[in-house]
């Protein structure tokens, strides 16, 4: 079963493609308000092709082709906006650097990227909705807790996906399901062909032997966790058990992905390193001029095996003591809410990466006063230190607003269950998914 309509996607790029050919003759129209000839609107084309080549990997890395969320389209225009800012950027760089096209961009450039903003605005939340792909198949959720909950109202209210809920029955009211009533006569009555429920779940197995006779009744059943990870690409924390972790969660991977990985960590941290002690001198005297004090600070984290880890980060708060007293008074100094803002705070973190103790991808470090809190608390918090720890991980591109350095059980929770999620799924394509994601985040200054 698919349960993401992946050919929905495919159109949305042939059609992106399309107005963003569309715009570049409308553009040469607006610019001098005639009918532009062939041989003008291909001399433009050249260049501009190529420009949409690097336009549509922007719109990939903003998440325009990804798993719509039922607040998709109210975010749709800032994304866009966002994407089409950075592709400006990439445009004028372009043109700029080669500079070998027999035409004049600027005002056609500025006029392109406001054009098509519009054009695939419009496409995306009017003409693309009016298309429609294919009959959305009819299903019955069947399982326990907020994850069902959560589940339901989601698929109830995208038409994104493959197939919707018809109705949803509690696992933990198995006793008061009437078979017949509540499983059967929907499934004749409302044409359900597919059934999601808790495989896991003791309580389902008096009514195995009734799922099995609709299986000739051609009604498919899947397992309730799996649709969960491809729809929130996260893990259920609640229905969570040790059978799953066991099943799905390892420390180890294989040999290639290790050597990729690690190339990828020094390949990359190396010049960025070499890069950020250009900017140290800077910021040092910043800080001089604002108050005394180092230029780093050092803090412990939680690495991979729950071992201690020392890591670097350039310093943002000053401290103020009073005279004989034994507290200090801490606030953020207006040096260190630009480095904090910018993230280059955490460039000496790159050390770190290129000695081992961290990754550029994997599970956010957590302060180990706080991942003691967790593992009290949440249970299986503990697995995310079975691998490495990342400067940027799958929870940090996916979560809105995630936990920093105040306690917050249910922030922590959901960030475990993207935390997971990546555990079990982790690939070197997915790493570099979530670095170019990050590359995004940091580019629109939004995130972690």
């Amino acid at each position: 079963m698919t349960i993401y309509n992946k050919r929905e996607s495919f159109v949305l790029f042939l059609g992106d493609i399309f107005f963003l050919v569309a715009s570049l003759w409308l553009t040469l129209f607006l610019r001098a308000l005639e009918i532009p000839s062939q041989e003008i609107f291909l001399a433009h084309l050249e260049p501009f092709s190529l420009l949409f080549v690097a336009w549509i990997a922007v719109f990939y890395i903003f998440g325009l082709y990804g798993k719509h969320t039922l607040f998709f389209k109210t975010r749709l225009p800032f994304l866009l906006l966002d994407a089409q800012l950075l592709n400006g950027g990439i445009a004028a760089l372009f043109f700029y650097f080669i500079p070998f096209f027999d035409i004049a961009p600027k005002t056609i450039l500025l006029l392109s990227c406001v054009v098509s903003f519009f054009l695939i605005l419009l496409w995306r939340m009017k003409i693309a909705t009016l298309l429609g792909f294919r009959r959305r198949e009819r299903a019955i959720l069947i399982g326990a807790g907020s994850d069902k909950d959560l589940l339901y109202k989601e698929v109830r209210g995208n038409s994104r996906y493959a197939f919707t809920f018809v109705t949803s029955l509690d696992i933990n009211k198995i006793d008061g399901i009437n078979f017949d009533e509540d499983i059967l006569k929907p499934v004749q009555t409302e044409r359900v062909s597919v059934i999601v429920l808790d495989f896991s779940s003791d309580k389902l197995l008096p009514l195995l032997p009734h799922f099995y006779n609709l299986l000739f009744a051609g009604v498919r059943f899947f397992d309730i966790n799996t649709v969960y990870e491809e729809i929130f690409d996260r893990v259920p924390v609640s229905s969570l058990h040790h059978s799953w972790v066991l099943k799905n969660i390892s420390a180890s991977s294989t040999r290639g992905y290790d050597f990729l990985k690690r190339a990828m960590d020094i390949l990359a941290s190396f010049p960025l390193s070499i890069l950020s002690l250009l900017l140290f001198p800077f910021v040092y005297l910043a800080m001089k001029w604002e108050d005394a004090g180092p230029i780093f600070t050092k803090q412990v984290r939680v690495g991979k095996g729950n071992i201690p880890v020392a890591i670097y980060k350039l310093r943002t708060m000053s401290v103020v003591s009073e005279s004989g007293a034994d507290t200090t008074a801490q606030h953020i100094t207006r040096v260190g809410k630009f480095l904090r803002k910018s993230r280059i705070d955490e460039l000496p973190q790159l050390w770190n990466v290129l000695r081992g103790d961290l990754s550029l991808i994997g599970p956010r470090q957590e302060f180990p006063h706080l991942a003691k809190l967790y593992e009290e608390k949440i249970p299986y918090y503990n697995v995310r230190h079975l691998i490495k720890p990342g400067l940027s991980g799958w929870a940090q591109i996916n979560m809105e607003k995630p936990p920093k350095f105040s306690v917050g059980y249910n922030e922590t929770q959901e960030k475990l269950s993207y935390d997971l999620y990546y555990i079990k799924h982790r690939s070197f394509l997915l790493d570099i998914k979530i670095a170019l994601f990050t590359i995004k985040t940091l580019l629109s200054r939004s995130g972690v």
